[in-house]
């Protein structure tokens, strides 16, 4: 596998110039980034810190009706990092949403509310960067984006995403180089969406077969069109929404 991966210095490299453009363009103070203890945001969070130094940046942990080990680990590369970060609780207004709504429309499906978690995060994350004069940037990955494993309008609501190029495998190796605890990048990826629950699981592919089926088109043919009917079915979530172009006359 290690002949599809790029060189994580270089990435590095790359990325930093990358990250200290958007901010430049968009003539932001710094950058805001929900920090779950994932693999993803510890990787985004140690980039900005290189970037932006720890005045200049905020990451934030958002539980809702989370596991406390997420919060747990999140804390641990803050630490690890020593970067500024804030908690804001989601849990009673993800509650009183899902009742309010649920009052009035009748029940919700079982992954209507769980997108509702990403989507108030989204939300969150923009009331405490525009207050900032700061930019969101998000953690998703090549491998995420391209099978539609995200919240449309939830965690791919962000400014920039520094990883959206980046295989999996890349972003474990960049997390190692940029100094993340050996205990996020050792850990099972989840959405800590229940116990035990995985990404890989989920998706019904292993990252490694995700990155080399990207960056080869090689897979068996079961796992390519797994991965081509995923593909297809979240097209739309890559894309902007479509506008209805009135004829010229």
């Amino acid at each position: 596998m290690a002949e599809i991966y790029r060189d994580p210095a270089e990435i590095a490299g790359f990325l930093e110039r990358w990250v200290r453009d958007r901010l430049n363009d968009a003539c932001a103070a710094g950058a805001v980034l929900g920090l779950s203890g994932g693999v993803d945001s510890s990787a985004l969070a140690a980039l900005l810190r290189r970037v932006c130094g720890r005045d200049c940046m905020l990451a934030v942990i958002m539980p809702c009706h989370s596991m406390p080990v997420d919060e747990e680990d999140a804390r641990l590369v803050a630490g690890a990092l020593d970067i500024p970060v804030e908690k804001i609780d989601l849990t009673g207004v993800y509650d009183a949403f899902v009742r309010e709504a649920e009052s009035s429309h009748g029940e919700l499906s079982a992954m209507a509310k769980a997108n509702i978690k990403p989507r108030l995060r989204m939300t969150t994350l923009y009331a405490v960067a525009q207050s900032k004069n700061y930019l969101v940037f998000g953690g998703g990955n090549r491998d995420e984006l391209m099978f539609g494993y995200f919240t449309k309008h939830g965690d791919s609501g962000v400014d920039a995403l520094p990883f959206g190029d980046l295989l999996k495998g890349e972003v474990f190796a960049l997390a190692r180089y940029l100094g993340v605890p050996d205990r996020i990048v050792d850990k099972p990826p989840t959405a800590g969406l229940w116990e035990g629950q995985t990404d890989e699981r989920e998706m019904g592919v292993t990252y490694d077969d995700l990155d080399r089926y990207l960056a080869t088109g090689e897979a068996a043919p079961e796992t390519a069109e797994r991965i081509e009917s995923a593909m297809a079915r979240s097209a739309h979530k890559r894309s902007m929404p479509k506008i209805a172009e009135i004829p010229k006359k």
